[in-house]
């Protein structure tokens, strides 16, 4: 039997993810429902984008259906911005899949960059080189894990070679650098509502942005390529641009759009866990602590810079060995505990990578790939589940 197979048939203790929704937020959303509203996207979801941005702190926010349609989203309005000279894009080598595929799908020229020792984020020598020799215009920075990447010399590169910065935030909601939460450091940034992330809307995504010329392409491309979600004047501008009369306005399609909305009842489940999201993220901060004061001395883990907040969805550790790990998955499954691999490892290791561009190698993002694994991290663990799960790990390892 495969330890996935064993993982399986045991009903864990302790689950890798924990739902966020409670039945709290589930008694709101009743008494919400039985008013009979409006369930597609409508004003409860603009509330919604309202809200997050002024928690995130950046002007511009649009709600999408899931973080991967977030990635998408980003992806595609930049391309249709005008704004770049060519499509070379820097992609990470440890993140997740939809951090790379809409590079693929919209025929950017993808260029894997390998991972930085401390965050796992991009490694900021390597990304230099590669700047230096492909001049890419774009740059993808996953931050990993809720761990935040050095922003301070990756703002420095930013400014030196002049390119556009997508943020996926998509599993580091309420982390923060330099005082600054995490997601307000890319032209865009994108976030992820998923079960077991930081907060849930049962499935969602958001962009946040800064730049109204990307905000306004987020929500044409966000539904259909139409402007009836742009405010009234840059709505007016498109149609006096095109000359469109007061009858076809509302249907027509200025950019090949997509239809990647999500729906009011989505949108009040977010604003519901807002009210609780500081306090989860908190948890799951010194949950985080916890970890790194039992097994840090131990393991290589992620190390934040300095003054940083972490806000994990897992904790990742990278055992000595892939031996090492393989003892110390099956002592966690026997206990009880869930895990999985490290993100999705090196993905340039995957075959979606390696059918077009080859394999692709790093030191770091291949100990991650053959090391690593998660241990749980959510708001629901206590003080003495963190320390019941390391002493798992010790004792096996």
């Amino acid at each position: 039997m495969t330890l996935h197979a064993q993982s399986a048939k045991l009903n864990p203790r302790w689950c890798l993810a924990q739902d966020t929704i409670d039945r709290q937020d589930i008694d709101h959303l009743i008494e919400w429902l039985r008013t009979y509203p409006r369930l597609t996207k409508g004003a409860v979801t603009l509330d919604f984008e309202r809200q997050w941005s002024e928690w995130l702190g950046r002007p511009y926010s649009v709600h999408c259906n899931s973080g991967s349609s977030a990635n998408l989203l980003m992806y595609y309005a930049l391309l249709r911005s005008g704004k770049l000279r060519n499509t070379n894009v820097i992609v990470p080598s440890v993140g997740w899949v939809t951090s790379i595929a809409p590079a693929i799908q919209f025929g950017f020229t993808p260029i894997m960059c390998e991972a930085d020792p401390d965050t796992f984020g991009l490694d900021l020598n390597h990304l230099e080189d590669l700047l230096q020799r492909h001049h890419a215009q774009t740059v993808l920075l996953v931050q990993v894990l809720g761990v935040p990447h050095r922003m301070q010399e990756l703002q420095t590169l930013k400014d030196r070679y002049g390119f556009y910065l997508l943020e996926d935030a998509c599993a580091a909601i309420g982390a923060e650098y330099g005082g600054k939460k995490i997601g307000t450091f890319g032209d865009m940034a994108s976030f992820s509502f998923y079960f077991g992330h930081q907060m849930s809307t049962i499935e969602g995504g958001m962009v946040s942005t800064s730049d109204k010329q990307l905000a306004d392409m987020l929500l044409m491309l966000r539904s259909h390529g139409w402007s009836k979600d742009l405010d009234q004047t840059s709505h007016q501008t498109l149609v006096t641009q095109y000359q469109v009369d007061d009858f076809h306005s509302p249907f027509v399609f200025y950019e090949p759009g997509f239809n990647l909305r999500s729906t009011d009842l989505n949108a009040f489940i977010g604003i519901e866990q807002l009210h609780k999201l500081d306090w989860m993220t908190g948890q799951r901060q010194a949950n985080h602590e916890r970890y790194l004061q039992h097994l840090g001395g131990r393991f290589y883990t992620q190390r934040p810079p300095n003054g940083s907040k972490v806000a994990s969805i897992s904790f990742g550790l990278l055992a000595d060995s892939t031996e090492q790990r393989r003892r110390i998955v099956r002592a966690l499954v026997a206990e009880g505990v869930e895990t999985r691999i490290f993100s999705a490892g090196n993905l340039g290791l995957h075959p979606f990578w390696m059918n077009r561009y080859g394999k692709t190698s790093f030191p770091v993002a291949d100990r991650v790939h053959h090391c690593g694994f998660f241990l749980p991290n959510h708001a629901s663990m206590n003080e003495q589940d963190v320390a019941h799960i390391a002493r798992i790990v010790l004792e096996a390892a």
